[in-house]
């Protein structure tokens, strides 16, 4: 069996033109026997006339000419026969050649119908990571692979776009993470050339390097917490978003919170909704500033057609349309006129947040308020009954 396998041909073009030929030989084959069906019906036919009508021919006539027409009949039922023979060598003889033209026909048809394919092939071997802005660009009709080459091109497109998303998020991730270090490198080496310094400057010196080991830690779990979400989910049980926000409402001196908490569940990951109603808590709290009404917060949850929804929005300063989807970019910050404090955080909330809400299946959408601050909502798939 391996060595069958092993004699068949592999390439497409092989396997297209051996095909095209049996179909031909095939149809050459049954034509050829419907034709030598009916010829060889109609001669019988011809014979059976023959050999009715010869008996009222030959009354009344010597016995030596009805012998002699018994002879003629005889030579041409036999020259019939002949005939039959040669239409049946000559049909195959001829089905024989033009099965040999088939397989030259046939390799050149479809060489032309995989010519496209070739292209598309020899393009995709030279691209790679370095070179994924090059495309196959493939012309011709609006045919299947016309339509498979755009659908890689596409393909193309969007990886180019996610590699360039992976490199800036990495080089983000870098910056961000190399702050604290070069930070702490700085307090350390500075305390360590100061002959004089007593124990109040060491201790000042360990409380600033302990606070930048802590925003490293915070940076390194927001890191994993994206790449957890990223990766879908690991796990489902039945959540109630109500339930969730009422234990982690947010808190702050003058910030006035208000809450409208409907039942709302959802059949995802406990830990991951946890963060993300914590990171638009945090979020909603840290980018805020006191408007003509104080300074606010509200949380509201329920179902809006059927799908749990979570919705927070808050006072601040006004946001232009246009930054808004940025927010949602890892280590994007709009500027410290922003933020309530000095905390302004990893830059990595609202991404987080986006994640989240992809891996359950649902879409989180953004919107500046007019007076100022966000509104941010989250839209869940139903909980199947």
């Amino acid at each position: 069996m391996r060595s069958v396998r092993g004699a068949l041909p592999r390439t497409i073009r092989w396997r297209l033109t051996l095909l095209y030929s049996g179909l031909f030989i095939v149809a050459g084959t049954l034509l050829l026997a419907i034709t030598y069906v009916l010829v060889s019906q109609a001669s019988a036919a011809d014979a059976m006339h023959s050999s009715v009508q010869m008996p009222k021919l030959l009354e009344g006539l010597p016995a030596t000419e009805k012998g002699l027409h018994k002879v003629v009949e005889k030579e041409v039922a036999g020259a019939r026969d002949d005939q039959l023979d040669d239409l049946l060598v000559q049909s195959a003889f001829a089905l024989a050649v033009m099965a040999a033209a088939s397989l030259l026909l046939g390799w050149l048809i479809a060489g032309r119908v995989l010519s496209p394919l070739r292209t598309m092939t020899a393009g995709a071997r030279r691209i790679s990571a370095d070179n994924l802005h090059e495309r196959l660009a493939v012309r011709g009709p609006d045919d299947e692979l016309k339509a498979l080459a755009d659908t890689f091109d596409d393909l193309l497109a969007r990886l180019e776009d996610s590699f360039a998303a992976q490199r800036q998020f990495v080089a983000n991730a870098s910056h961000e993470l190399r702050t604290p270090l070069t930070l702490q490198q700085a307090v350390i080496d500075i305390t360590l050339s100061d002959p004089g310094a007593d124990r109040e400057a060491l201790r000042d010196a360990l409380g600033r390097v302990r606070s930048a080991g802590c925003q490293q830690e915070r940076l390194i779990d927001a890191l994993l917490t994206l790449a957890r979400s990223q990766r879908g989910l690991q796990r489902e049980e039945y959540v109630d978003l109500a339930l969730l926000v009422q234990g982690l409402l947010p808190t702050g001196d003058g910030l006035r919170v208000e809450t409208e908490l409907d039942a709302a569940p959802v059949l995802g990951d406990a830990q991951l909704l946890e963060r993300l109603v914590t990171n638009l808590r945090d979020n909603a709290v840290r980018h805020n500033a006191p408007g003509p009404d104080g300074s606010w917060v509200s949380l509201r949850t329920g179902l809006r057609d059927g799908r749990p929804t979570l919705r927070i929005s808050n006072s601040g300063p006004v946001i232009r349309a246009d930054q808004v989807a940025g927010l949602f970019q890892p280590f994007r910050r709009l500027g410290p006129d922003r933020v309530r404090g000095n905390d302004s955080g990893q830059g990595l909330g609202l991404s987080i947040v986006a994640a989240v809400t992809s891996a359950h299946g649902g879409e989180v959408r953004a919107w500046p308020r007019a007076e100022g601050g966000l509104d941010v909502e989250v839209n869940l798939p139903a909980v199947s009954s």
